[in-house]
């Protein structure tokens, strides 16, 4: 189980901020409670199938947590996000993109940097809210938690709006601006259950 969860967090450079017990697990092999719970979570973000969708593989580690729940929200997010730069750092090697094309592919990268870099401060406050030992000390790190998880779609919606418009026509612009979407999706959906779970501890 800790191998699993290990493999998944060193995709996102973060093995060491979360608990050796997240471990994927399909829908169908995990309790119908916390399935439950996970679905009826996901009904207060911004995207709720999306939220069930990438989290329900995860329900046996999550099982009726809600911190749990926020904790593999932001895990999942990351891990996203790091995808997408990959995807979009590599469209600079298409040799017919135009100058302005691919300044805003590396105005992208930059921004998504700038998100993964957010997203791991996040990650890091959400784990000092763990192991906070008063109120005082839960909502500092909570506050910095929502902060930098607010920070980050804001930097999201930053590199989409280099590619509306003409800056970038045809099948490239779709792709990368669907990625960016739903990579938006996530930290919304993220912060929502990070601000869920902050206003359950106390």
């Amino acid at each position: 189980m800790a191998k699993i969860y290990q493999t998944l967090f060193l995709i996102i450079s973060i093995s060491c901020f979360f608990s050796p017990e997240l471990t994927a697990a399909s829908p169908a092999g995990a309790s119908s409670k916390a399935v439950n719970f996970i679905q009826s979570s996901c009904k207060s973000t911004t995207y709720p199938a999306v939220c069930f969708r990438s989290l329900s593989a995860y329900a046996n580690a999550i099982q009726t947590s809600p911190e749990r729940l926020a904790e593999t929200a932001l895990a999942v997010t990351l891990t996203r996000v790091q995808s997408t730069k990959l995807f979009v750092s590599r469209l600079t090697r298409f040799k017919t993109l135009k100058k302005r094309e691919v300044e805003a592919i590396k105005d992208c990268v930059e921004e998504i940097n700038d998100t993964i870099e957010r997203l791991t401060k996040s990650v890091q406050e959400m784990k000092l809210c763990g192991s906070a030992k008063n109120r005082e000390q839960f909502a500092f790190h909570m506050s910095n938690a929502q902060t930098w998880t607010s920070a980050a779609l804001t930097d999201e919606n930053t590199c989409s709006d280099g590619f509306s418009g003409r800056v970038m026509d045809g099948r490239i612009k779709n792709s990368v601006r669907a990625r960016i979407v739903n990579m938006g999706q996530e930290t919304s959906n993220a912060l929502s259950l990070i601000n869920a779970y902050g206003g359950k501890k106390y």
